[in-house]
């Protein structure tokens, strides 16, 4: 029996990913277990140590961990370091191996999305590790312009010094058009109650090149990004096809087994 794991703070029980990888393993007859676990900001590194102790066979880190846990890694993958983020990890003896499939399950959802991003002009929200990994594969497919909006324009900046780009507080965005043809929410909100500030910023966007919002969130009964779509008539994607195609790649990690993207997408239809 293999244990597998999510670690983020208290919305780690509202998480996909359980439901996700236990429908998965039971389809390929694999004995295990996935399971969430809420852990304190203060005790990460303790719960980082404990993956060695239990005898866990791998973890994901989600929001708001996925840069905090790097100090506590032994070893990075080449593109979890360029990065500076890591959402899974891969356990080898008393080896911790952090790596990123963020960046390549966005780069897939993209391609699912039969969306092209050279050449075009993108609008990222967000500064955290997530943000990284879409700015990251954006850079890497030669997106012509990227802007990335962040509550604090440090943190934007500290994205932008790391790849390319401009950055921008969320709250100075120009009242006029802005020449976006794709953009992508990487905070963790989506919601009005969870920020109406940000909500009240999404709706008075004027984004007329825009031709895809792509919200890596997912599970929300109300979407701010979704009826700013709707509205304006933009084909909108939220999530779940992202943490699909990450999760091909977490699994293959951790298991050698290569699994069709379809599983995972088919196992996220079932628990929908």
């Amino acid at each position: 029996m293999k244990v597998f794991c999510i670690l983020s703070d208290e919305r780690a029980f509202r998480l996909k990913s359980p439901d996700m990888f236990s429908v998965v393993m039971k389809r390929l007859g694999i004995k295990g277990r996935y399971v969430p676990f809420a852990v304190k900001p203060e005790d990460i590194g303790q719960a980082i140590q404990s993956i060695r102790i239990l005898n866990i066979a791998g973890a994901n880190i989600t929001v708001p961990y996925k840069e905090k846990v790097i100090p506590f890694l032994d070893v990075l993958s080449e593109g979890a370091n360029i990065i500076g983020a890591v959402n899974t990890i891969v356990c080898d003896g008393d080896i911790l191996k952090g790596y990123n499939t963020n960046a390549i399950g966005f780069m897939d959802a993209l391609s699912e999305a039969d969306f092209d991003v050279e050449g075009k002009t993108a609008l990222v929200f967000g500064t955290g590790g997530a943000a990284k990994s879409v700015v990251f594969i954006l850079n890497w497919l030669r997106t012509d312009s990227i802007v990335v909006a962040g509550r604090r324009k440090e943190k934007a900046l500290e994205i932008v010094d790391r790849f390319s780009g401009d950055a921008m507080p969320i709250f100075d965005l120009p009242d006029r058009p802005f020449p976006a043809n794709i953009v992508v929410n990487a905070t963790s909100v989506s919601s009005t109650d969870e920020s109406p500030e940000l909500a009240a910023v999404v709706e008075k966007l004027e984004i007329p090149e825009c031709e895809l919002v792509l919200d890596l969130n997912y599970g929300h009964t109300q979407n701010f990004w979704q009826d700013m779509a709707k509205a304006r008539n933009i084909r909108f994607v939220d999530g779940l096809s992202t943490l699909a195609f990450q999760a091909r790649r977490t699994f293959a990690l951790w298991t050698g087994t290569q699994v069709p993207p379809e599983e995972f997408l088919k196992a996220l239809d079932e628990d929908l």
